[in-house]
């Protein structure tokens, strides 16, 4: 495999954002108090930041091609599923006293009268299962990583075979039309596969899925010159600008070939 000075960078963001992205979708639900045909914006707090794992995606398929991209989503799969199986395990071990006071004074700052827990330790074990209980959930496992899966290799596919066709001219058709695909994909797949299993209530399953596609694709789009220079600076520095020409498309294909 040739070497290059920037990919393992590249890919360490990507996979950074992709697990405080899967954390932060356990931990909140925003709601903007403003809607859109009538839908109220509502989002899970993950939509803040996992936008740019597209862009990273983008940027891993435009300058290194396809099967080097394919190669880091894989890596991030693994590692998103090592973070949940952690913290699942995390949470069937048991807690410390100390601990579950600690846990106590804290959300007693916030919340003034809070009465003090007969069991310190199944109070903070509450709290743990309340937010990053979430992320070792078997609905949200199954939902993040089907979703991440199929959304991630649908926007790699899309953006590696516009390159082919408009002979590497006019990135932002590819990075956007990719994002059309791959965020639709990724984020209906996630919401009605979680709400399916019980994560989000119905009654806004559908709001979800039109705020956080809207959210996601609105970064992609403000963020384009951004992936301009980022893409230009780094097809100067490999010596590398990759056409999927003969690429094997195949998602469980490991190899970069």
């Amino acid at each position: 495999m040739r070497a290059y000075k920037y990919y393992d960078i590249v890919m360490a963001l990507f996979v950074t954002v992709l697990l405080v992205s899967n954390i932060a979708s356990a931990a909140k639900l925003i709601d903007l108090r403003a809607s859109i045909f009538g839908l109220p914006l509502a989002f899970d707090g993950g939509t803040l930041l996992f936008p740019l794992s597209y862009i990273f995606g983008d940027i891993l398929t435009e300058v290194y091609g396809y099967a080097r991209g394919r190669r880091v989503i894989w890596v991030g799969f693994g590692c998103a599923l090592l973070m949940s199986l952690t913290f699942w395990l995390l949470g069937l071990l048991p807690g410390d006293a100390l601990w579950g006071q600690f846990v106590y004074e804290n959300i007693a700052q916030a919340t003034p009268g809070l009465p003090a827990p007969e069991d310190p330790v199944a109070f903070g074990q509450s709290a743990y299962n309340a937010i990053l209980g979430g992320v070792s959930t078997g609905a949200i496992i199954a939902a993040s990583l089907l979703a991440y899966w199929a959304g991630e290799f649908s926007n790699s596919y899309v953006l590696a075979r516009m390159k082919v066709l408009t002979e590497g001219r006019w990135l932002w058709t590819r990075t956007i039309g990719s994002t059309l695909v791959g965020q639709g994909v990724d984020t209906v797949m996630f919401v009605g596969v979680a709400t399916l299993l019980g994560v989000f209530p119905p009654a806004i399953a559908l709001s979800l899925i039109v705020a956080n596609y809207i959210f996601k694709v609105g970064v992609e789009t403000l963020f384009t010159p951004f992936t301009y220079v980022i893409v230009n600076a780094l097809k100067k520095a490999e010596g590398e600008d990759y056409f999927d020409r003969d690429t094997d498309f195949n998602p469980f294909h490991v190899g970069v070939s």
